[in-house]
């Protein structure tokens, strides 16, 4: 079945169609609108296309800011869906990435009756029995949650997240429609197709039902702390896992100073070139050693504690790097760190991003040129984070998606980056991330870790050889018994069959017509019946239902602009 005709068709779902589709025309995307064909998925008749333009103002505007005012709008799960989008720089120009970055949560506090009712409900006694002090008022208010003090009964104080009530049905009707017209942009909007919309919507579900669940964010909240047990750097929160559920999560109330403070800082005796430099040995150890790293580091999330401490808050935005995604991390950055054209290409052909059919004599070229813009400029002046964007914008010319996870990496090595510069106008991030790629490669190369992966390669060999002889006894007693099959896939064929189908529809529609026509002057020429005019009632009845029929279809073959 089409996906569009599994999205529940409730009036919500309707309504919220309808929503969506007026905002979109509202701020001057009614074209993008009428080239999905909608009205021809939902049985919503055509004045979903028909609430008119975008007004003066509004169309004076930028693209990019146009569509970010339009996310903004249509509420939490749209802001997400335009903050994820802003780490993929793989897949947007970059003026919509920038633009995308300033997607703000403009929604106010859900009343305090109702967060002290759902806190009850899901602790199971009154906040006044939970919590020694409640405080009214928000400290921080977002789409998905928001975060109240507290205080417990035994004297700690804590930050209580509380979700949203009621915004998990809306992101679940929400992400049902990004869905449909996910798959609605792959077979009308050329070229779409390559961008994988589909694939970038469930993306955005799995990202997105994760941060939804506060029990995952408490255990990831451990494992950093678990991760950073012996590094007196940084600071954890404590989560309070009795306090906590999956719409609640009760952590350690942390009263530091903001790291954009800077003044603040100074005036207490921080020491902002070593902050720079702890804040950017952190995330690298977060992201090379233990593959779980911090994807929303700005200022807003971390803090300063005495002793230069840092403390890094809100862990809903993570990213992961299984072992061997770090491992082609690594050589690929110390590919680039060498300048290693060759090196780069064959990293990139064994982990698949190359294919085949890539062009890689253009590929090297362009490598060629990157390489030489930097290869002039000292080490302690490059910036890792142009560094690194003027690298993903080859990628992108050549059509080459890297991991959602490494984009968000990207992204937040960039703000890092930024941060330590607002700290110390002389922090260098590729000075930082040498000692770390030596350190890891010389890892790699001891005879422990080498004979780690030996083992292995011997264990994957030793199962295949076992498993060989019987996978080569099944395919011959399935080619004997004549049940062996090939599953073929076609693609590319999905508009071809809607066409086909839409044609068809109208083909059918027009020999109703005709045989009306043809039936009623029949019926005109008898004579016979009931007499209007003094003409057959039923002939004329006819030539009506054929007129008004021939006119719909007209309407529609004229709307759709394929006459």
């Amino acid at each position: 079945m089409h996906p569009i005709l599994r999205v529940n068709r409730n009036i919500r779902t309707i309504r919220r169609y309808r929503t969506i589709l007026g905002v979109l025309i509202k701020y001057g995307f009614g074209h993008f609108v009428e080239q999905l064909n909608i009205g021809y998925y939902l049985e919503l008749g055509k004045r979903i296309i028909s609430f008119g333009k975008a007004d003066k103002a509004i169309e004076r505007l930028t693209q990019p800011q146009r569509l970010r005012m339009a996310m903004e709008e249509l509420g939490p799960t749209f802001i997400k869906l335009g903050q994820l989008l802003s780490t993929r720089a793989d897949v947007l120009p970059a003026h919509y990435i920038t633009e995308f970055r300033k997607l703000q949560d403009k929604i106010p506090p859900v009343p305090t009756v109702e967060i002290r009712k759902l806190l009850q409900e899901e602790l199971g006694l009154p906040v006044d029995q939970i919590f020694a002090d409640f405080k009214s008022t928000p400290i921080a208010t977002a789409s998905i949650a928001q975060v109240h003090l507290g205080q417990l009964q035994s004297g700690e104080q804590v930050a209580i997240k509380v979700r949203r009530p009621g915004i998990v049905q809306i992101i679940e009707t929400d992400l049902d429609i990004l869905a449909g017209l996910a798959y609605l942009i792959e077979q009308h909007i050329e070229g779409a197709k390559r961008f994988n919309p589909s694939g970038l919507v469930e993306e955005f579900r799995r990202t997105i039902t994760r941060e939804l669940n506060f029990n995952r964010e408490g255990r990831t909240v451990e494992r950093f702390a678990a991760n950073f047990a012996d590094d007196p750097t940084l600071y954890v929160p404590k989560v309070f896992w009795k306090h906590s559920r999956e719409t609640v999560l009760t952590l350690e109330y942390i009263p530091g100073i903001k790291i954009s403070e800077h003044d603040e800082l100074r005036r207490r005796g921080y020491d902002l070139k070593k902050i720079a430099r702890r804040g950017s040995d952190i995330f690298l150890q977060q992201v090379l050693e233990h593959g779980l790293f911090h994807g929303d580091p700005h200022p807003g999330n971390i803090f300063i504690l005495p002793d230069n401490i840092i403390c890094m808050l809100d862990y809903g935005m993570v990213g992961r790097l299984g072992t061997d995604l770090r491992d082609e991390l690594i050589s690929l950055l110390q590919a680039l760190l060498d300048r290693d054209i060759e090196s780069i290409i064959s990293q990139l052909l064994y982990s698949g991003e190359l294919t085949d059919d890539s062009d890689l004599k253009n590929l090297r070229r362009d490598l060629d040129e990157f390489i030489d813009d930097y290869y002039d400029i000292l080490l302690q002046d490059i910036k890792a984070g142009k560094l690194l964007a003027d690298f993903i914008e080859i990628l992108v010319q050549h059509r080459i998606q890297l991991s959602p996870d490494l984009m968000l990496l990207a992204k937040a090595l960039v703000t890092i980056e930024g941060v330590g510069r607002q700290l110390d106008p002389e922090f260098n991030m590729m000075q930082q991330l040498r000692p770390f790629i030596e350190h890891i490669v010389k890892q790699k190369l001891s005879p422990g870790h080498v004979s780690r992966d030996l083992r292995k390669v011997v264990n994957a060999y030793g199962s295949l050889a076992r498993n060989l002889p019987r996978d080569i006894k099944e395919f011959l007693n399935r080619l004997n018994r004549n049940q062996f099959k090939i599953d073929l896939e076609h693609r590319g064929l999905e508009r071809l069959v809607t066409d086909l189908d839409r044609s068809s529809n109208r083909i059918s529609f027009a020999l109703i017509i005709g045989a009306l026509i043809v039936g009623s002057s029949l019926i005109i020429q008898s004579d016979k019946g009931p007499l209007l005019f003094d003409l057959p009632l039923l002939g004329l009845l006819g030539y009506l239902i054929a007129g008004l029929l021939g006119l719909w279809l007209a309407i529609g073959i004229l709307r759709s602009g394929r006459l």
